[in-house]
């Protein structure tokens, strides 16, 4: 199977000269960086171009229903694509995980949150950032977590909302929020924190964030869409994902 995709992809590559084109993709807001990067490469080594649009998973859902043009969702669980493909949005067979996302309890302050979440159970802070369960995966399983320590109920005077995990970040990173989950991925940088203290959340004490990827109807047939699709399992994509925080 590799080395079909690897085939696939070195023909787009090859034919990029020819049939440039460009793909619209819309991308869950937590793989915002590394899809900025993957997007770069991806110009380069093919000649294909992805517009790439970063919001929440939810949103994206109802623009997609309502007639939005995208050819790519990157999603960030795998329940929408797989929605999106029994409603006929999305193209059956494109469906397969990019990437497994990670979760973060981060605050800018060093030596503020501990490698076990105690912060969590202290109560001491006034507000606590994460996106909205209802619309983004990362914000469901950040309740989850809760719900395990059976601190949700304690805690959620103090929630602060983001629609998305972008915005559940940018609360913490102004400080209007002490202490928020986020996506390890835009904490974590070069295989180390980028700044202030984190607890990186055990992947048991949540349902897996798996991240799906599907074709959408106006991208059936597309090349652009098809050699972006074949680009995000190449070997060099992957080590981008993997160095930004996800597992594979």
């Amino acid at each position: 199977m590799k080395r079909l995709i690897a085939c696939a992809w070195a023909a787009f590559a090859c034919s990029a000269g020819v049939q440039a084109a460009e793909v619209s993709v819309a991308v869950a807001a937590n793989f915002t960086a590394p899809m900025q990067r993957i997007a770069i490469a991806f110009e380069q080594d093919t000649g294909h171009k992805a517009v790439l649009a970063f919001g929440s998973t939810g949103r994206f859902y109802a623009q997609i229903r309502n007639g939005a043009p995208f050819q790519i969702l990157l999603a960030a669980d795998d329940e929408t694509p797989a929605r999106l493909e029994r409603e006929g949005w999305g193209v059956s067979g494109t469906r397969f995980t990019y990437a497994v996302g990670r979760l973060a309890l981060w605050s800018r302050t060093p030596g503020r949150v501990d490698d076990r979440g105690d912060v969590l159970k202290s109560g001491g802070f006034q507000r606590i950032a994460l996106a909205d369960p209802k619309l983004a995966p990362y914000g469901a399983a950040a309740i989850e977590v809760l719900d395990g320590f059976g601190l949700t109920a304690t805690l959620a005077p103090k929630f602060v909302q983001g629609e998305n995990i972008a915005q559940a970040f940018q609360f913490v990173a102004t400080g209007n929020a002490e202490l928020g989950f986020v996506a390890l991925s835009q904490v974590f940088a070069g295989g180390r924190l980028r700044e202030g203290s984190a607890w990186v959340i055990p992947a048991s004490l949540h349902a897996p964030i798996r991240q799906d990827a599907v074709v959408l109807g106006p991208g059936r047939g597309q090349p652009a869409a098809a050699a972006l699709m074949a680009y995000l399992r190449s070997d060099k994509a992957r080590a981008m994902i993997r160095s930004s925080g996800y597992d594979l």
